[in-house]
């Protein structure tokens, strides 16, 4: 379900009826673009040379986890919705949509990068982990190929679409919830050790170490638990009467940023969990109903565009922060204020150019296989 800046502005209606209703989300685009600056600040070359950050400063890689918990919702609210209208689902139209919206820039970048560093650089170590990434097994590298590290999370979200439609398929619809919970727990669990006693330990094959070095996929499985609650009458209204307030967006979001702040340096296990149970109630508070009060500024055409574009910021933006370093040279007091303006300004103008030159009109051609 991708959001559309160009797409006529929702009825600030609220209800059961007005959330099925609706086929645009005004305020997503606003949460992404939350996310990528999250990511971008995440890796911009300042805050680590500062002298005992606050912690909400250091943990900018949060914003994945956000774009996680948002990946989940909508995907698993674009299938049950047309399983609504059509009976079931298109698992084959489900896959073309998702192939023309990654693989085009994903192995574009993938290429490029591995051309640059095996074949022109000569670094042919690299070749040992570059056919992984076509594989989508980034997350399981032990060692990347320089900027190409983000492809990690990349990777986490196509094994979960190879897997999820699939149970949507096969599993009754009151298994779903509890099936959830369960990955939600393995998941933890495996992160924290606590399987180690079972003999679940991570396994080294080469390049590749496949273990859970962090909560990847239960963002995403909560995402897609808040979709199926959502879908229903009754557990709609529930989260309605509590997260439907017009400020609540507002109190969610602030709770957050103090959560992020006060949490320990470990997040692993139940932090993560708490923080990650408070992404999906921001993300929540901004679905149940439209008029709350951050929309005003969260459907801002700028930030509405560079949510839009988020996709591709998240993709380019090291290779536009190698290219600021080779201009403005290594940071420093006196380099950074035009270290910093290159690195935001190539990263939105490539990505911008990307998004409007080559991703939508590959993103055309959904229609011609839409089932």
């Amino acid at each position: 379900m991708q959001t559309s800046v160009a797409t006529a502005l929702p009825r600030p209606s609220t209800g059961f009826a007005a959330y099925r209703a609706q086929t645009y989300f005004s305020s997503l685009d606003g949460l992404r673009f939350i996310c990528i600056m999250a990511v971008l600040w995440h890796h911009a070359p300042v805050w680590p040379d500062m002298q005992q950050p606050s912690p909400i400063l250091t943990r900018g890689f949060l914003g994945v986890d956000f774009f996680f918990v948002l990946s989940g919702y909508l995907i698993t609210t674009l299938l049950v919705r047309e399983e609504d209208r059509h009976g079931r689902f298109s698992v084959r139209g489900f896959y073309w949509r998702r192939i023309l919206r990654i693989l085009p820039v994903y192995f574009l970048i993938v290429t490029a990068l591995g051309v640059y560093y095996i074949f022109v650089k000569g670094e042919v170590g690299y070749l040992a982990q570059w056919p992984y990434y076509y594989l989508f097994l980034a997350n399981f590298l032990t060692d990347h190929i320089p900027m190409l590290p983000p492809t990690w999370s990349l990777s986490v979200e196509e094994q979960f679409y190879m897997i999820w439609p699939l149970l949507l398929l096969v599993l009754p619809r009151r298994w779903m919830l509890p099936v959830l919970a369960v990955l939600i727990a393995i998941n933890l669990a495996a992160v924290t050790g606590a399987l180690a006693p079972f003999g679940i330990v991570p396994v080294d094959l080469g390049v590749l170490r496949f273990e859970m070095f962090t909560t990847t996929y239960a963002p995403i499985l909560m995402g897609s638990a808040l979709a199926l609650l959502l879908h229903h009458a009754r557990s709609f209204d529930v989260i309605a009467r509590l997260l439907g307030r017009r400020v609540m967006p507002l109190v969610l979001f602030a709770a957050l940023a103090v959560l992020i702040d006060l949490m320990p340096p470990q997040l692993a296990g139940w932090p993560n969990l708490v923080l990650h149970l408070t992404m999906t109630a921001c993300l929540a508070s901004l679905v149940v109903r439209e008029d709350h009060v951050l929309r005003p500024v969260m459907t801002l055409r700028p930030v509405a565009w560079i949510g839009t574009i988020s996709y591709g910021i998240y993709l380019y933006h090291l290779i536009a922060l190698h290219i600021a370093t080779v201009i403005a040279g290594p940071p420093d007091a006196s380099s950074l204020p035009l270290l910093l303006f290159l690195y935001v300004g190539l990263t939105l103008a490539i990505s911008g150019l990307s998004f409007r030159y080559f991703e939508e009109p590959i993103l055309r051609f959904r229609r011609y296989r839409a089932h």
